[in-house]
């Protein structure tokens, strides 16, 4: 099958990722599981024909065949948007595509806390944090908060993004989009000169390094709204990552930093609908509210989970109330959403209705 009809096919089956390797069948996953949609086995002759159909300029050329992996956009006429990885593998490429949605779904359409993401986009200082593994759904996310901020609040928005996904069409907003690697090298040079732009939002399409970190809790001293995402599993593992990307005599100042910075954070894991009709988030929220702030300051870290437990009050939740939640509403299979419970013993006790008391 030619990459335009896999395409096609993947869009149609609601498919998030194709996978396409050599002496296989084409696979997507479609509802969080990987699928066989082709009948024809993928030949290496296939496979150097269609890298080199997306590999379309001889920049794109010049970087896989320097690095051996490479990250950008494709745009099919009447299809759709793809966010494209080929890499190497035992000599061949290999193809996983990422469908990006062009139209920017909304909280309730997402089925994210609404009320406590209006509240964040809202900030015009300081820090939100969009965490989870690889396709939990934090892009799709963010895009819902710059489009909110985008239809409510007259602002100059500046993404950096690697590669740019979503495309967003300035309504109340000016948005300015530039990607690592065409538009600018790297994110600390980016955010080096981006309050020179005068900024009032920035997305930050991720902190992996204690450059880029720096750079973005310098935005938000400067008076800027810093949007980023991470790759932890909950609020209070990124908190210990924030912390741990700088050397440990500087471990105090970046606590207090991050006490008065940090506004939330939220985490996000998707599971499959019980009605089969693709995936739903569960989610971790933490509001920073004066206690928590403290508790980061003094490195009390452990404590935050009991807050967050118990926080419902200030739109805190934790993943196990969250994910009893959705089996409770019939939305997820109770097996799938223990499954993925950091602690199944914590999950079975929440589901019976029996609090924890954690000294």
């Amino acid at each position: 099958m030619k990459i335009r009809d896999l395409f096609r096919l993947m869009v149609e089956k609601e498919a998030s990722d194709l996978f396409l390797r050599i002496n296989t069948f084409p696979r997507a996953r479609i509802h969080g599981k990987v699928q066989t949609i082709g009948s024809e086995v993928i030949t290496k002759e296939d496979m150097i024909a269609t890298s080199n159909l997306l590999l379309a300029t001889e920049e794109r050329k010049r970087r896989y065949t320097q690095n051996l992996d490479i990250d950008f956009v494709h745009t099919e006429p009447e299809v759709g948007r793809f966010r494209i990885n080929i890499f190497t593998q035992r000599g061949t490429p290999s193809i996983v595509a990422r469908h990006v949605h062009m139209h920017v779904k909304t909280f309730e359409e997402l089925n994210l806390p609404a009320e406590l993401l209006r509240k964040f986009c809202e900030e015009s200082m300081g820090l939100v944090l969009m965490c989870g593994p690889a396709g939990s759904g934090k892009s799709t996310a963010i895009a819902s908060m710059i489009e909110y901020i985008n239809q409510h609040r007259e602002k100059h928005i500046v993404t950096i993004e690697d590669p740019i996904e979503f495309l967003f069409k300035d309504q109340k907003c000016i948005i300015n989009q530039r990607e690592l690697g065409i538009d600018v090298h790297s994110y600390p040079l980016a955010l080096k000169h981006v309050t020179q732009q005068s900024p009032d939002v920035i997305f930050i399409g991720n902190t992996r390094d204690m450059e880029t970190m720096s750079a973005a809790i310098s935005a938000t001293e400067l008076g800027t709204f810093v949007i980023t995402t991470f790759h932890t599993i909950n609020a209070i593992q990124t908190i210990v990552r924030m912390v741990n990307f700088f050397p440990p005599h500087l471990h105090d100042e970046i606590r207090m930093q991050l006490s008065l910075i940090l506004k939330g954070v939220v985490s996000l894991r998707l599971l499959p609908r019980k009605d089969g009709q693709g995936r739903i988030p569960a989610y971790e929220t933490l509001v920073v509210t004066p206690t928590i702030s403290r508790l980061i300051r003094e490195g009390d870290v452990k404590e935050i989970q009991n807050f967050i437990d118990e926080g419902e009050l200030f739109g805190m939740q934790s993943f196990k109330k969250s994910l009893v939640n959705l089996v409770q509403q019939g939305l997820v299979d109770e097996e799938e959403a223990r499954s993925v419970a950091d602690s199944k013993d914590e999950f079975n006790l929440e589901l019976k209705g029996i609090k924890q008391f954690l000294k």
